[in-house]
């Protein structure tokens, strides 16, 4: 087989590495054209010396080619995969920085939330720009596979308003069924089956069977319980569990950011949250692992080169769903995977153009959705709570309407939780000052922004939040890494 994948954002190196092995993991495609494309020659450099290494040590006929301009990478592209984040870790710092001047503390802040949807405010316009290209110059048909938070909303955007045939991609599912086959005994993940629906990053496992046993509530919950690492790390997830009756695909941490109930005062926080890893609540986590990777590779380049040099083992193939879905799709191989598209009557108890997250299976006529799928009610009721601030956002994107844009930020359930609704207009306006670099639907916003801002009286104060950590240095990080060797 012979055709062209284009990846927007393939300065995202450790990513992008990933998804290109996996890739060549499938033996029919051997012979295919990879376009990389970044507004990064720097990053865009360093990554395709890693994949033409990878190409020479396995000897293989692919083709890796990088740009800085995206149309010439999208010319005949059959797959355009996005990993896009725009506005880098200087916009992001904003995203956790600003609101905790107002008392929000974020551990992730990318999918909803004041960062999240800020983060959606910079994404949207460049999604758009992105199904233009494709609109004009990808192969007739191409399939936009978009990796990028916040999901819901860049996979919306897409499909409303950029017209291309658009699937959202995450790993929350596969890594939650991992956890629960760990809990509950299983010598690998293949033992469990599971249904998982809901949207992306409030995904619900509704039904679960380990080698054909049903799995009920409390069976689960004495599972996590009495888990020696789980029973610490998620004890936000185990309470939801409790009440809940089911288990959420996101980690604690995440999972916080979505709920009005567990980060709305500081003195709180730390009874849900385990500063073990980032990922499991501590605030700005995210922000902090992701700042510490890239100073990281930058400094550790030449090691990453030289792994690049090992060859390709198709048994290490991950769990990742572009290579399946683009096998499926090639070879009719089907694969079932849980994957983000509107709703139109999956879930019965969510709206109709919803981006929502469910399984699907794929074959040569493309994703084909297991439909009918009814949610528990406390289920539908948190998901709800999400969707009408993403629809409003994408909205508000789409129109650089600063005023909805504060009220989708008023309904967001954790900004409601802790703040006043004049603390919600300044922080957005503030929001939008701040990064009106990438925000160019609000430049005519700006000037009345900052004129509001110069006249504010609300009261700010400068807090790191309830659970920050500093950013580590790269010496710190080695003896990190020493010692977990030496234990491991």
């Amino acid at each position: 087989m012979s055709f062209k994948i284009a990846i927007i954002g393939a300065g995202s190196v450790g990513f992008t590495k990933k998804l290109f092995t996996d890739i060549l993991c499938v033996p029919e495609f051997k012979d295919i054209e990879f376009a990389l494309t970044d507004v990064s020659e720097h990053n865009l450099a360093m990554i395709k010396a890693i994949l033409d290494r990878i190409v020479e040590a396995n000897k293989l006929p692919t083709r890796v080619t990088a740009t800085t301009n995206r149309r010439k990478a999208l010319e005949g592209a059959r797959y355009i995969i996005s990993c896009v984040r725009v506005g880098g870790l200087e916009a992001y710092a904003d995203d956790i920085r600003i609101p905790l001047k107002y008392g929000i503390d974020q551990c992730v802040g990318d999918t909803i939330c004041a960062g999240g949807i800020l983060y959606g405010q910079r994404n949207i316009p460049v999604i758009l720009d992105f199904c233009k290209d494709i609109r004009e110059v990808a192969a007739t048909g191409a399939k936009f596979l978009n990796y990028a938070n916040p999901m819901a909303m860049n996979t919306w955007a897409a499909i409303e308003y950029g017209k291309v045939d658009t699937v959202g991609l995450c790993h929350g599912v596969q890594h939650g069924a991992e956890q629960i086959a760990q809990v509950l005994g299983a010598k690998s993940p293949k033992e469990l089956d599971y249904v998982c629906s809901g949207i992306n990053h409030q995904t619900w496992f509704v039904e679960l069977r380990l080698n054909g046993r049903p799995i009920g509530r409390d069976e689960l919950i004495s599972a996590f319980e009495a888990h020696p690492v789980y029973s610490k790390q998620e004890k936000l997830r185990i309470d939801v569990l409790k009440r809940f009756g089911v288990y959420s695909t996101e980690s604690n941490g995440h999972l916080s950011e979505y709920l009005p109930w567990y980060r709305k005062r500081p003195d709180e926080i730390a009874r849900w949250i385990d500063m073990s890893d980032w990922i499991h609540g501590e605030t700005g986590g995210y922000l902090r692992y992701s700042t510490e990777t890239r100073n990281w590779f930058e400094t550790e380049y030449p090691q990453f080169l030289e792994a690049a040099s090992k060859p390709i083992d198709p048994a290490k193939r991950s769990n990742e769903h572009a290579s399946h879905i683009l096998e499926a799709l090639e070879t009719n191989r089907v694969y079932r995977g849980h994957f983000n598209v509107k709703n139109n009557g999956v879930i019965t108890n969510l709206p109709q153009d919803a981006i929502i997250e469910s399984p699907g299976f794929v074959d040569r006529f493309g994703i084909n959705m297991a439909a009918g799928i009814t949610l528990p009610e406390a289920c539908a009721a948190t998901c709800m709570a999400s969707i009408n601030v993403q629809r409003m956002s994408v909205h508000a994107a789409i129109a650089g309407d600063i005023d909805l844009l504060k009220l989708a930020v008023l309904h967001d359930p954790l900004v409601g939780a802790v703040s006043t609704p004049e603390e919600v207009w300044q922080m957005v306006d503030e929001m939008v000052v701040a990064q009106a670099q990438w925000l160019p639907q609000y430049a005519h916003a700006v000037p009345a922004a900052k004129e509001r801002l110069s006249k504010s009286k609300v009261k700010t104060r400068e807090w790191a939040g309830a659970a920050r950590r500093s950013v580590r240095s790269i010496e710190e990080l080695r003896a990190e890494k020493a010692a977990l060797k030496q234990a491991g």
